[in-house]
């Protein structure tokens, strides 16, 4: 599917977006909703959360520059110290644009 690159496109494109985020977030309470909660669902929901992060984090250790390098490994260092996630990503962050500043 595409759309035209007009005002009326970009709207449909937002508008779609929009949609489909709100009915995959809510297909997924109304799944959830109908399923036991026991300790293996509880296991696999920690374990997909994990696994998720480290399907984002991955390509970008490897393929990424440096400062990419350096904020993972920045985050990772003030997570292990702090235990606080909102701190651990916010000193990413800051070594990420210090780095690209330089």
């Amino acid at each position: 599917m595409t759309l035209p690159a007009t005002t009326t496109g970009a709207i449909a494109a937002i508008v779609t977006m929009a949609l489909v985020t709100y009915l995959t977030r809510a297909g997924g309470v109304f799944v959830m909703s109908r399923v036991p909660i026991g300790p293996k669902v509880e296991r696999f929901i920690n374990a997909m959360a994990g696994s998720v992060l480290v399907a984002v984090i991955t390509p970008m250790a490897i393929q990424g520059d440096w400062g990419a390098r350096l904020a993972l490994l920045v985050t990772l260092a003030v997570m292990l110290a702090t235990q606080k996630a909102l701190g651990a990503i916010t000193a990413g962050v800051v070594a990420a644009a210090l780095w690209r500043l330089w």
